[in-house]
């Protein structure tokens, strides 16, 4: 068995750093939901730990489509079954799984490093097993370098150790990976460690992409589903459900995700089997207890989303998934100063593919009885205890190291007296981003250096003890920032709009307009809060972060000239910018003039929002708008179920394929 460092060149996008902005948006998951129709007996925690915003995060928005051949760091196990590939830089993603023995991939292995908007940073890649740690959605981590170190078990078996803090929850997650010799399943010992003397809301699901075969089958141990249709979380019977096998990811017309609700006596795996009853299958001990499906469904839609995560066809997949909690509508409450701990199997099954794709009862029971063969149950039992001494001890090396915020942390609880965070784990040194909190910390002072400067902080807090510390501190414009921002966050909007006022008056900065703007929105004046995002894009006319956001206010308060005067008045990269244009083109189509929105629109071969969300159909609106528009102007009926969209301008998750 070996353990090794690889350099691995893939055709990646550039991702251009961060949002200048601080994330002080409501949150947009498709896993919101309104209301429920579960029984009392249920028991699940749904809308338990849900977020206002992101704040302290900032947005990783700025990524474009290129194709640029880049050098990743990968750490590579192989043993004669498998051969794995982790790639520390983008969230510790696991991005090949290769069978030997079968000469397969098991996993659905992106050619393209291609970020689009769907994770709660926005920037989040399709392909192989991604672990999501913190809240609801794809986590802050998926597109960013975590820490990486290498120890050993206790018998010299090579281990990949990656870990982060995380700065919400202000918990650490750490995975332990490791092939022993004669293993035919990858394992990962994970710990979610609460340093907290208060219950924090937890989450994790294990994301794990497979390729799309029109006749594989998920099979699960359960008989009922949970899912959201219309905004209720209900339940349905599996395997049959409105007259579809919904075990068979393909015969669902669109996208939509089902939640197992697999008993709590029984063995906790998932498992996608082709025709032939060969497939990938992972398992996991008891506390891992939630299983998923999610497709994209048959639709134009869901093949538009897919050929846009990935290089085109054939980029078709499906993701199975296993969380802590029974559905993604909810965390589990995680007690002061506790560890969780679990280990995961990853691997190929082989079955009889007869029962596979029979009786739902036997195709539940062949699964556990070749699973109880390739990896039995008190086996991993097993390696979770005798395991447990070794994610405790300290790595024997680090290989790249993650953010400095851990490091941060463990600084201000030296300096409070309280304990260090897992100190097992080095994290490293604070960097630029930490330097005005370690600023703060040892001088009690947010104040910069370059005194009149526009640019924005190089961070944000949004932490007790932290903001107790700007509270008393020196009086300064960014210690008012700060407080408008965290008031912001809290849903203080008289705190926040008296900090901006004095922040104003200190010193006249973009962020601060910024701010401003967001008080004023949140209070319903809709024209305010666009005149003073306007004013902030005119002191930065190039920052695209800051012409988004104020193209997208003036466009809800009506203000349509205002916003075709400020685009054209910028300069080349916001007007490139595709979410810019796409506003810009609104607001020319409002003021009538269709030929010029639609030139916008057809630009390029058709426009390219790079960041286009999740369950976002505006794209695909301004087409129809304009098409609504040439109606009209021709005294045409219109019909929107009736109109052919471009592929390329269709993102409408949740509509069926036409039948023709």
């Amino acid at each position: 068995m070996s353990m090794r460092i690889v350099n691995v060149t893939l055709p990646s996008a550039h991702f251009n750093g961060e949002s200048t902005l601080p994330s002080l948006y409501e949150m947009t998951n498709v896993q919101a939901l309104t209301r429920s129709a579960l029984d009392e007996d249920d028991g699940l925690f749904i809308g338990y730990g849900g977020l206002r915003s992101l704040f302290p995060y900032r947005m990783q928005d700025l990524y474009d489509r290129a194709e640029e051949p880049t050098v990743y760091v990968g750490i590579e196990f192989e043993n004669r079954y498998l051969k794995a590939l982790f790639l520390p830089a983008l969230g510790g993603r696991l991005w090949s799984l290769y069978d030997k023995v079968a000469g397969r991939e098991l996993l659905y292995r992106n050619p393209v490093v291609r970020p689009c908007n769907l994770a709660v940073r926005n920037a989040w890649l399709a392909g192989g097993i991604e672990f999501n740690c913190g809240m609801i959605g794809h986590h802050p981590f998926t597109c960013s370098q975590i820490f990486a170190a290498q120890t050993a078990l206790d018998d010299g078996t090579p281990v990949l150790r990656m870990y982060e803090f995380e700065r919400i929850r202000r918990c650490v997650y750490q995975m332990d990976f490791f092939l022993p010799e004669e293993s035919r399943v990858l394992l990962g010992r994970m710990r979610i460690v609460n340093p907290n003397r208060e219950t924090v809301p937890m989450y994790w699901w294990t994301n794990m992409a497979v390729r799309e075969n029109p006749r594989a089958r998920n099979v699960i141990d359960a008989t009922v589903s949970y899912n959201n249709k219309g905004g209720i979380v209900g339940k349905n019977p599996v395997p049959v459900s409105g007259g579809t096998d919904i075990t068979y990811p393909s015969r669902n017309p669109v996208a939509i995700d089902y939640f197992w609700k697999i008993p709590d006596a029984a063995r906790k795996f998932t498992a996608y089997l082709d025709e032939n009853g060969y497939g990938f299958c992972q398992t996991s001990t008891a506390r891992l207890q939630g299983r998923k499906l999610f497709v994209w469904g048959q639709g134009e839609g869901g093949a538009r989303w897919q050929e846009f995560l990935t290089a085109g066809e054939p980029g078709r997949y499906v993701e199975i998934q296993a969380g802590l909690a029974h559905t993604q509508y909810e965390c589990l409450p995680m007690p002061p100063l506790t560890a969780w701990e679990w280990v995961e199997a990853y691997g190929a099954l082989s079955a009889d593919p007869a029962r596979v794709h029979g009786d739902w009862n036997g195709a539940r029971d062949e699964v556990r009885e070749r699973l109880e063969v390739l990896c039995p149950a008190a086996g991993l039992d097993s390696w979770l205890e005798n395991t447990r001494s070794m994610a405790k001890r300290p790595a024997e090396r680090v290989i790249c190291s993650g953010s400095g915020w851990g490091a941060l942390e463990n600084l201000r609880r030296a300096r409070d007296g309280d304990p260090l965070m897992c100190p097992q784990l080095d994290f490293g040194q604070v960097g630029a981003e930490q330097a005005d909190w370690v600023r703060l910390l040892e001088c009690g002072t947010l104040a910069s250096e370059g005194q009149g400067s526009l640019c924005p902080p190089a961070s944000w807090m949004f932490q007790r003890e932290w903001t107790e510390r700007v509270r008393a501190s020196a009086g300064c414009h960014e210690k008012q920032l700060h407080l408008a921002a965290i008031a912001l966050a809290d849903g203080r909007l008289r705190d926040a709009g008296e900090a901006v006022a004095a922040a104003l008056a200190l010193r006249v900065t973009p962020t601060a307009l910024f701010l401003r703007a967001q008080v004023e929105r949140l209070n319903g004046d809709d024209r305010a809060a666009a005149d003073s995002a306007l004013e902030a894009h005119r002191l930065l006319p190039g920052d695209v972060s800051l012409a988004r956001q104020a193209f997208a206010m003036a466009l809800r308060a009506g203000m349509n000239d205002r916003v075709v005067a400020a685009y054209e008045a910028s300069p080349a990269a916001v007007q490139a910018d595709g979410r810019t244009a796409m506003t810009y083109a609104f607001a020319l189509l409002r003021q009538g003039d269709t030929d010029r929105a639609e030139a916008v629109l057809m630009r390029d071969g058709g426009l390219s929002v790079t960041d286009i969300r999740e369950g976002e159909i505006s794209l695909t609106n301004l087409y129809l708008d304009i098409a609504r528009a040439r109606a009209d102007a021709a005294g045409h009926a219109f019909d929107p179920a009736e109109t052919d969209i471009p592929r390329r301008f269709d993102f409408r998750m949740f509509v069926p394929k036409k039948r023709g």
